[in-house]
């Protein structure tokens, strides 16, 4: 059975790689979709495939999809990523693949925000395709906490306009293996699961963690809306940035991040990666 990881150059497609080669998948039967070949030659000289692949030029995906069964569509970082993840959906279901995995987004059918737009958007045309297909909403990558953490290690607060909100984030290695597993076996196929860390914490808790990790006191700076937007573009930010960033911010005020039901730890059977754990491997790297 051969397996296209799509972004398989970022830091989650590497990860799928190698969840996929530590579950025992023969690195011939992989191939790495990339924008840029030569940036994983070290996946190539494992003995991985390795396509050009480009969300948002057609032309190079048919080839990419040849002989593929199974796709995990990575979910893109372009302004216009809904366009390009139709792209591949339609490839996919031109090629006859047997499979799609999806990289979602949290609860885009409960609660409206920027981000959960686009993904909901793909969701719609996965179904639409008639593939079968897993979708999986992840939460926060914790590694999404590394940049303010650093920062903390110099300002000593980490800012932010979410309230007492909770997040349940995981780290990058496990959903790479959760994607893996979906990849590889059929007890997922069809479904669509919220995952997330076992643990839904609060800013508060992230302070904690950071000072943990830091060695010295950080404290969480509650602000609203609008004082997190003007000192984002205070701080040189574009106003749509900006925008983008405290929308963020208020979706997850508003739960877009606080659900947690011991799916993600479930499918691999151990727990996720506390907090601190994920914010030290981190920053180690």
């Amino acid at each position: 059975m051969t397996l296209l990881v799509t972004a398989a150059s970022g830091h989650l497609g590497r990860l799928v790689v190698d969840a996929l080669l530590e579950r025992g998948v023969a690195a011939s039967d992989i191939v790495a979709g990339v924008r840029t070949p030569s940036k994983v030659d070290d996946l190539a000289a494992r003995g991985v495939g390795v396509v050009e692949l480009d969300y948002s030029r057609p032309d190079t995906l048919a080839p990419a999809l040849e002989g593929v069964e199974r796709v995990l569509l990575i979910s893109g970082t372009d302004a216009d990523r809904v366009a390009g993840h139709r792209n591949v959906i339609e490839a996919a279901r031109a090629a006859g693949v047997e499979r799609l995995v999806y990289t979602s987004a949290p609860r885009v059918d409960e609660i409206d925000y920027a981000l959960g737009a686009d993904h909901k958007a793909t969701e719609e045309a996965i179904a639409a395709s008639g593939l079968s297909a897993t979708v999986l909403r992840h939460n926060w990558y914790t590694e999404n906490y590394l940049d303010a953490v650093a920062r903390a290690a110099q300002t000593g607060e980490i800012v932010a306009a979410v309230g007492d909100a909770r997040v349940a984030s995981a780290s990058r290695r496990d959903y790479a293996e959760a994607a893996a597993l979906a990849l590889t076996t059929d007890e997922l196929a069809g479904r669509t699961l919220e995952v997330g860390g076992d643990v839904a914490w609060t800013y508060d808790d992230l302070a904690a963690a950071a000072s943990e990790v830091l060695g010295r006191p950080v404290i969480y700076t509650s602000v609203t809306l609008a004082q997190l937007e003007d000192g984002l573009k205070a701080a040189g930010l574009d106003a749509g940035t900006a925008a983008f960033i405290a929308g963020t911010d208020d979706a997850i005020a508003r739960g877009a991040l606080s659900q947690t039901d011991g799916t993600l730890s479930a499918l691999l059977g151990r727990p996720t990666t506390p907090l601190v754990e994920g914010l030290r491997e981190g920053l180690a790297v």
